[in-house]
């Protein structure tokens, strides 16, 4: 069984990822972090140095390779959903759950993170709210398809746990 967690930067996909592997006792995987690793650059240099194209590509190859993966949760990008039918290919091949941040909690965590988002760098944080309302309003056609959705704000993860165990796909 593999769960795809899926939502918006900074909405706790590897936080949340890595407190439902202990509880499930299942894998973890940071999609993120295997792309840096598996390509020695970080994915905030890849983006000056290529383009979001280029990443989206490699990104999708990475999303198909979980095929191989037994019992684990995987972290994706927050863009990983919205390209290259990747949403399609989760909800083939796992269990989904998006993990739903307004935009006000989402600009909050974002402009107060340490780690660097090459989308968003340039953003005061007025211009940030009005980046992640515009990005959500496209990007939610594809979030929203996800199996399971869960309020990232107070995601309780022993209830998330039981919604994905009580699911019809968990096997």
């Amino acid at each position: 069984m593999r769960v795809y967690l899926i939502g918006y930067m900074g909405s706790g996909k590897t936080t949340v990822g890595k407190r439902l592997a202990k509880q499930l006792k299942f894998e973890f995987l940071d999609l993120d972090e295997l792309f840096e690793g598996k390509h020695c650059i970080k994915i905030a240099d890849f983006f000056e140095k290529y383009d979001e194209n280029a990443f989206r590509n490699i990104e999708a190859e990475l999303i198909r390779e979980t095929r191989k993966l037994k019992n684990s949760i995987i972290s994706t990008g927050g863009g990983g959903p919205i390209f290259n039918d990747n949403m399609k290919f989760m909800n083939q091949n796992g269990l989904t759950v998006y993990l739903k941040m307004s935009p006000i909690s989402l600009t909050h965590r974002l402009s107060n993170a340490k780690k660097i988002r090459p989308l968003i760098k340039e953003f005061n944080e007025t211009e940030l709210e009005e980046f992640i309302i515009n990005q959500l309003s496209k990007r939610e056609v594809f979030y929203n398809k996800a199996h399971i959705i869960a309020k990232g704000e107070s995601c309780e993860i022993n209830t998330l746990v039981q919604s994905i165990k009580s699911h019809p796909l968990f096997k």
